[in-house]
């Protein structure tokens, strides 16, 4: 039966259901409405309960009512039906009735309605563009997503099983009492009133405090994950007291928010236990009062009291519940935060897959300025081609719009003017996915999902067979060194895990495992962002051959600071302050003498054999010598296609 119940709602079922609204209204219907057959039943179940814990007290009152009788015997035989009803409702019904009520909650919702709403609220934050995870702290998203679903369904279901509860069981009470005698129900009339105003007065605030607490709390998850991510940078720079301050500025903050709230709370149930008190008494004394003066029996009164104290001992678990509530509600509006923020960057109505034949990508009065209206572009109306299975080096200064261009080419950023076509057809106007599966890149910060290699590496073409992955770990130089790893749960090579964004292995050795999984994707489109940045010279040499067999028949992207890299390629376009300044081959643009040709010799020579001679003056200086003895120099060596050296001789 429980395993039945647990799998009525499917918790990762009914993704895409549009996004969610930004009113608070909307956001809590878009998410219960999926399961409201379930918080229907629950409903019922609650009044059920409600209206059995009404029948107690009436009982109670009947049982005092036939003690007073002097034939007991004929009493008892009188009253047999209403014995019996008791006993059946008491030890059969009401088990029965709190046991569906307990299921549906513990069985159906707590397990199902959570994770349905996490799921789908993970589902639509993980597709925002890019910029929006660049603009907040990964933990402070996780931490909203998680905490979000947890805050809605449990306001929704305490506000069925507290605030239904107390209003049925409270106006049930009343029309009893007021049955019996109408003056009995007056101390509970003034109650509920009572009540009500300081609901409204305490919960408003409660809310508000609640949202500012949440907000804080999420903050320190941001802080200290931000502080476990950069764990290496902490300790490198030995900044632990820094960031000890930093965490706890706000941990701080969150504990003078938590203050605020409790001093509410604590108001609101001083004044709620006065009520409280004030009802049993004044109850009690009207009771005690009409029964001394032979207008109600013993009865009666014994009916009337469990009612109000059964309403003065539910109010205060009742007032838990809604402090409870408009604490989650607060959660959940700050969690809204997060997950009812419509998509930037989607796909266009009637978005087609990209088909890409030849693989020709043309960029036609491109600009670009992040939105900044105060500042240059970045890309100020760019407009080249680059033919089908042409290889193409980007170089630049840093800041010149080379990752833009390339960022743009993938739509992590909308353009501000132009258009980007490949084989023609406009990627804005073709679907994401297909886009960025048609492009495979090779980024500078190699980043590593927290999985084995073998994933990893698979990443690039999901059903790709084992042996596939082995022949790209392969070409990317990587295979020697994964069949050497042995992870913290002894699991081996292509087995072992990477750690946390693939920390446990050397910058080189992510980018070989990330140039790997390119290979395995064998996209038409291959971009290379300082894609051997992070490798030794011998490495390198040896994967630049494969990737001379990677490039062949694809079109080809490739950015590199270190010139040397990127020589080779059919063509090379210079930027500078987001313009194209010079293109052309790298002997063609040695030749004209302009930025790449100063580039170029900063790099393989001038500005480093100049180093090199003064550190040579200083340390012959040191020796009593102005100048190398003998006639020695500084002879910078260098070759194109190959790394850069400098090779200081003496004669």
């Amino acid at each position: 039966m429980f395993n039945y119940l647990q799998s009525r709602i499917r918790g990762t079922a009914s993704a895409g259901l549009g996004e969610p609204p930004a009113g608070l209204i909307g956001f809590y219907w878009h998410f219960v409405r999926q399961t409201r057959s379930w918080y229907a039943l629950m409903f019922v179940t609650s009044l059920a309960v409600a209206l059995i814990d009404t029948a107690i007290p009436v009982f109670i009152g009947k049982l005092v009512s036939l003690m007073e009788a002097s034939d007991r015997q004929a009493a008892l035989a009188q009253q047999s039906t209403m014995l019996i009803s008791m006993v059946v409702l008491i030890l059969l019904i009401r088990p029965l009735v709190m046991f569906a009520d307990m299921v549906i909650r513990q069985n159906v919702l707590i397990p199902g309605a959570t994770n349905l709403i996490r799921w789908q609220s993970h589902w639509h934050v993980v597709r925002q563009g890019l910029s929006f995870f660049q603009n907040d702290f990964a933990g402070r998203i996780a931490n909203r997503v998680m905490q979000t679903a947890n805050a809605l369904r449990e306001s929704v279901m305490a506000s069925i099983r507290a605030v239904w509860y107390i209003a049925a069981y409270g106006i049930s009470a009343l029309a009893l009492m007021a049955v019996s005698d109408w003056r009995l129900g007056i101390p509970t009339l003034l109650w509920f009133v009572a009540y009500l105003f300081y609901l409204r007065h305490f919960v408003p605030r409660m809310r508000d405090l609640a949202r500012v607490s949440s907000e804080v709390r999420s903050l320190v998850m941001a802080r200290v994950v931000d502080s476990y991510t950069n764990i290496l940078t902490v300790k490198l720079f030995a900044r632990l007291d820094d960031e000890d301050a930093y965490v706890r500025e706000v941990i701080d903050e969150h504990q003078a928010a938590i203050g605020a709230h409790m001093r509410l709370i604590s108001q609101f149930m001083f004044c709620l236990s006065a009520m409280n008190a004030a009802l049993l008494t004044s109850t009690a004394a009207i009771g005690i009062w009409l029964w001394a003066q032979g207008e109600v029996s013993a009865g009666v009164v014994a009916t009337a009291l469990p009612l109000a104290w059964q309403i003065a001992n539910v109010a205060g678990w009742v007032s838990w519940e809604v402090t409870a509530i408009f604490e989650n509600i607060g959660v959940v509006q700050e969690g809204m935060q997060t997950i009812a923020v419509p998509h930037s960057g989607i796909d266009r109505s009637g978005a087609r897959k990209l088909e890409v034949s030849r693989g020709e990508i043309r960029f036609e009065n491109v600009l670009f300025g992040y939105g900044r209206r105060d500042a240059p572009p970045v890309l100020d109306q760019l407009n080249f081609t680059i033919r089908p299975g042409e290889r193409i080096g980007l170089v630049g200064r840093s800041g010149a719009g080379k990752s833009t261009l390339v960022n743009l080419l993938l739509r992590f950023y909308e353009l501000e003017q132009g258009r980007i076509l490949i084989d023609g057809q406009d990627v804005a106007e073709v679907t994401q996915e297909s886009l960025r599966a048609a492009i495979g890149m090779v980024t500078q910060d190699t980043s590593l999902l927290h999985r084995s290699i073998a994933a990893n590496i698979r990443y690039g073409r999901p059903g790709a067979s084992d042996e596939a992955v082995r022949s790209a770990a392969q070409k990317a130089q990587a295979h020697d060194f994964i069949v050497g790893l042995q992870d913290w749960k002894e699991r081996n090579g292509y087995d072992a895990h990477v750690g946390e964004r693939g920390v446990k292995l050397s910058g080189g050795q992510r980018q070989r495992v990330a140039m790997a999984r390119v290979i395995l994707k064998d996209a038409p489109i291959l971009v290379l962002d300082e894609a051997t940045s992070a490798l030794d010279s011998e490495v390198e040499l040896a994967i630049q051959e494969q990737l001379l067999g990677l490039m062949e028949g694809k079109t080809v992207i490739a950015i590199a600071h270190r010139l040397s890299t990127i020589a080779r390629m059919d063509r090379l376009i210079v930027l500078d302050a987001g313009r194209i300044v010079e293109q052309g081959s790298h002997e063609e643009l040695l030749r004209l003498g302009g930025h790449y040709e100063r580039l170029w010799r900063h790099q393989s020579g001038g500005f480093l054999a100049h180093e090199i001679v003064q550190t040579e003056t200083a340390i012959d200086a040191d020796s009593g010598d102005e100048s190398p003895p003998d006639g020695g120099h500084a002879e910078p060596v260098h070759e194109a296609g190959s790394d850069d050296a400098l090779v200081v001789t003496r004669a």
